[in-house]
């Protein structure tokens, strides 16, 4: 395991955080999304990512339910409660709207805001989104989103959601926040609308993509979000640096093992039926 050697500051504490996403080998290159981006994708390339995207999506859910019981503080508690709940389907309310947020298609709900006074409505959780992403390319409820569904590879990355993004221990799961934020953040979205705006083009023409769209929009949001708080937590009393470090490094270790599982298949398949790796 690297060691990792207290800093003596917040700037130099933020360079080395940020050096650990920007330099992780997920972010710097990832194989499977940048091959994704080239529109080289088959339906059933296509496919096999949104089962597997959809069974990350929902568990996480458990994930950051675990953020919320392990909240530092009120401040912590109620944005990990935002986040739970704009995913399970109250969508955010603009701070220039009086009323409640209308709306429940992506492509028309707000990126940020907040979910005081808004509304809950089924079908804006983002998983009936991937459903209705999933239902152009023959896939169903029992197709998506459920652990058995999971690859391998899926699976740990599931698991290591539960054990760093939602560690009881307020170092690491801020580690792991922080690390899937600003992976988040750092471009797979573009790259996977990039291939399926190329599907939409060649074979799937109903392919609906603002489930995609949304969230690569509010990633900068959250990303920021997670710099606020680091400086919170910097200099929170007891802070354990090598523990937030360590997290956010094995955090993104599981991120990788997810894109590099996927981008295994894809090339076993086209193996299989002799399509170019």
């Amino acid at each position: 395991m690297t060691t990792v050697t207290p800093t003596s500051d917040l700037a130099a504490f933020r360079d080395r955080a940020d050096a650990l996403v920007r330099d992780h080998p997920v972010v710097a290159h990832n194989a499977y999304t940048a091959w994704f981006a080239t529109g080289a994708a088959s339906l059933d390339d296509v496919r096999h990512l949104t089962v597997q995207f959809s069974v990350f999506s929902h568990q996480f859910l458990e994930a950051q339910l675990r953020r919320v019981l392990n909240a530092r503080s009120l401040e912590s508690y109620h944005a990990a409660k935002e986040i739970l709940l704009n995913e399970l389907g109250v969508v955010f309310r603009p701070a220039t709207v009086t009323g409640p947020a209308e709306g429940v298609d992506p492509e028309l709900v707000a990126t940020e805001g907040t979910i005081e006074n808004s509304r809950f409505k089924f079908a804006a959780a983002h998983f009936e989104w991937l459903l209705r992403f999933g239902r152009p390319l023959g896939l169903e409820f029992a197709d998506l989103g459920r652990r058995p569904l999971g690859t391998a590879t899926t699976l740990h990355f599931c698991d290591e959601l539960l054990r760093l993004y939602g560690s009881d221990d307020p170092a690491v799961g801020e580690g792991a926040s922080y690390a899937v934020e600003h992976w988040a953040a750092a471009g797979f979205w573009k790259q996977l609308i990039a291939g399926l705006e190329s599907a939409k083009d060649h074979y799937c023409p109903d392919l609906p993509l603002a489930f995609w769209t949304w969230h690569d929009k509010v990633e900068d949001q959250h990303a920021a979000h997670t710099d606020d708080d680091l400086a919170a937590v910097y200099a929170s009393p007891g802070f354990d640096e090598r523990a937030f470090l360590e997290g956010g490094r094995e955090m993104l270790d599981a991120v990788g093992v997810f894109w590099d599982g996927l981008d295994a298949d894809r090339r076993r398949a086209g193996a299989t039926t002799g399509a170019n790796a």
